[in-house]
């Protein structure tokens, strides 16, 4: 009875075209009613205690930084600086692109604004110098996606808030992890160009090596960021809300002296932050009435015993569940689904003996997938109309199938070695 009204109701209230954080609300809403014994004051203390915390504030501001630097033309100098390091590299600079995707997302926290940031540059250079333009926006949709893995990282602050675990061990715990998988990104292309040369030609330009440190050199505002928001957190010098505020203005002072920020672009980045936020605060609010309504009727625990009951062994439900993101990627984005399904998924996998931290890491690669997975995916849409549809959706998606296998790849490997994602949190802290 009660999963028949749980499906029933979200799937109705869904169908009706309302937002989702309306549907995940009204359906926690309705479960309280009927089953709680209309115990609907309790919905209201949750919401009151999620958007009272101080960790959630966080989110707002690097949102906002990475608005910020999304419309200073900092990504411009970044890319002409790394641009050199890889011209002898097969692949050139398909290579540049997975690099700065690495270095912006390390700065921004999302992975749309380093899709749109970096592939706003990448694109028209490339498509000038002869590469080809589906392997174009397979690199940079893949490249994107460590906006969300690489710290600070808007997944792991909601993640972190949602299911009260460590905000600082996440971030570190997204850092091997990311590299990794951006190394392997770059070895695939080193293969794909190297199979098929004409994708990416290659250039007879050299330059010295001083140039190219000149030219790396020119990137230290963007370290200093970096260094300036994670090294705080690192070393208990600030919590992450205060890192972001932190970053947001060191993100505004560098934008304007090294960038090409103004007051107008200032208050664009506000303006769009803010419809940001309120767009993601409202999926979590309908999120903590649903989540409420499910820890009160101890769905969670139900849950726990079918699994135990069911012979399963604690792989077999991993490979489930990926499944099941896998599946409902394709219809929602990467942060609406993983506050969606936390109140489930997390006491689920807790329950089956995995880390906190390494469930963090996971389920935001999974996410990631889901970044490049059609119809949704929101990169994809990004890419697709930053070519201004020379590429369609569909060339798109089919560009970042490679990137999409290794991001499972990665999952399977960090699988069996979980200490890939723990083990630099475990030295650090």
């Amino acid at each position: 009875m009660f999963w028949s009204s749980l499906i029933g109701i979200l799937v109705a209230s869904a169908s009706t075209g309302v937002a989702l954080g309306a549907a995940l609300g009204l359906t926690g809403l309705v479960l309280l009613q009927v089953f709680s014994n209309g115990a609907t004051g309790l919905a209201v203390d949750a919401i009151w205690n999620v958007f009272n915390s101080f960790t959630l504030s966080a989110v707002p501001l690097f949102i906002l930084l990475g608005e910020i630097l999304l419309r200073s033309g900092v990504s411009n100098r970044a890319y002409a600086a790394f641009a050199p390091v890889f011209s002898k590299v097969p692949g050139g600079l398909l290579h540049t692109n997975i690099a700065v995707c690495t270095i912006f997302g390390a700065v921004s926290g999302s992975s749309l604004s380093t899709a749109a940031a970096v592939g706003s540059v990448a694109y028209p250079e490339m498509t000038r110098r002869g590469y080809d333009r589906d392997v174009i926006v397979g690199s940079l949709a893949g490249g994107g996606t460590l906006g969300l893995l690489i710290p600070p990282s808007l997944s792991f602050l909601i993640f972190g808030a949602l299911t009260e675990t460590s905000i600082g061990r996440l971030f570190i715990a997204g850092i091997l992890p990311g590299l990794m998988i951006g190394a392997a990104f770059m070895v695939y292309i080193v293969i794909k160009t190297l199979r098929h040369p004409h994708v990416a030609p290659r250039e007879d330009v050299h330059m010295p090596f001083l140039a190219i440190l000149r030219g790396m050199g020119q990137v230290w505002p963007l370290l200093l960021l970096i260094l300036a928001v994670i090294g705080s957190i690192i070393g208990g010098l600030a919590t992450p809300t205060e890192a972001a505020a932190l970053g947001v203005v060191l993100a505004i002072v560098i934008s304007f002296i090294w960038g090409d920020l103004t007051l107008t672009s200032l208050r664009e980045a506000v303006f769009h932050a803010t419809l940001l936020f309120a767009a993601i605060g409202f999926v979590v609010m309908g999120a903590t009435i649903l989540a409420q309504s499910v820890s009160i009727l101890g769905v969670a625990q139900q849950i726990l015993n079918v699994v135990a009951d069911s012979g399963l062994n604690r792989y077999t439900i991993l490979f489930l569940v990926v499944l099941i993101y896998l599946i409902l990627g394709c219809f929602f984005d990467g942060l609406s689904l993983m506050i969606m399904t936390l109140p489930v998924v997390f006491p689920l996998l807790v329950g089956l003996g995995y880390d906190p931290i390494w469930i963090g890491v996971m389920i935001t690669i999974v996410i990631e997938i889901g970044q490049v997975t059609p119809p949704v995916g929101l990169n994809l849409s990004v890419l697709a109309s930053l070519t201004n549809n020379e590429v369609s959706l569909g060339r798109v998606a089919r560009a970042t199938v490679p990137y999409w296998i290794i991001h499972l790849l990665a999952i399977a490997v960090l699988t069996v070695f979980p200490a890939i994602a723990l083990f630099l949190p475990d030295l650090l802290f």
